[in-house]
């Protein structure tokens, strides 16, 4: 309930590109967030996906964030994670374009999962390094195994709760940080205040599932008012977070 009606009200004050009068963000919108094009690594995305849901694997999971809404077993299918808790077929184009646009070479994800959005991140820039951090060791290893599979080199997996693995992180800056686990008002601002020493002019941030509840919407807007913190694009379902300091402090709702 709560989040049909935060999506009631996002509807009302969100727009599309006319509304957005910066360059940057702009640019962003039309350039990457509403890119039409078909590109062929879609065709690969979409081979995953579909091994995924025909995958007869089951796993043990431990899991340290918030959990599932759609599944409380502790011994799951592939089949029905990759259907309930992955991410979508269009948001893991979109986080492809968003490899893509911003040629991203350094990037960490928090929360593997099942590899939907390791995967389309690897698949924007070869060169780039990816490193995913995943608390369940089993959904880890699967993950891992799958996305091998597909002569993915560049991808560093590291298994481990986000607070003992974070401090540990040996890249000094990353351009772009996903955070797509642990979807809990103090732990997300704990991984934000804990990474912002790892950003750089032009890191992005983005947060998923800004809405999961009132405590992530919070969560959200404390990021938002965060001094470093210059630009948000709030999607309803992401939020974009930059730290540009050559941009004029302001926030964007944007329909995607």
């Amino acid at each position: 309930m709560y989040q049909i009606k935060s999506y009631i009200k996002f509807l009302t004050k969100a727009t599309n590109q006319h509304g957005v009068h910066s360059p940057f963000v702009y640019n962003f919108v039309t350039k990457c967030l509403y890119d039409n094009t078909k590109y062929p690594q879609y065709n690969a995305l979409e081979t995953y996906r579909n091994s995924l849901k025909e995958s007869k694997a089951e796993l043990t999971i431990t899991d340290l964030g918030a959990g599932s809404k759609v599944l409380d077993s502790k011994k799951r299918k592939v089949s029905a994670m990759v259907k309930a808790s992955s991410s979508s077929k269009k948001e893991s184009q979109l986080l492809f374009r968003i490899a893509k646009y911003f040629n991203l070479k350094t990037i960490l994800e928090l929360g593997t999962s099942l590899g939907m959005g390791t995967y389309p991140l690897s698949l924007a820039n070869k060169t780039s390094q990816i490193t995913t951090i995943e608390g369940c060791a089993n959904t880890s290893a699967f993950a891992q195994s799958e996305i091998e599979k597909r002569n993915i080199k560049h991808v560093e997996f590291i298994t481990g709760s986000f607070t003992d693995t974070i401090p540990n992180l040996t890249t000094d800056k990353f351009d772009f940080i996903f955070f797509d686990g642990h979807h809990n008002k103090d732990a997300t601002i704990q991984y934000f205040e804990a990474l912002l020493p790892k950003i750089h002019n032009d890191t992005v941030f983005l947060f998923d599932d800004i809405y999961w509840s009132k405590g992530m919407t919070e969560a959200w807007e404390y990021i938002k008012n965060h001094k470093s913190v210059k630009v948000t694009v709030d999607c309803f379902y992401l939020g974009f977070v930059f730290f540009r300091i050559e941009q004029v402090k302001e926030h964007f709702k944007i329909r995607l």
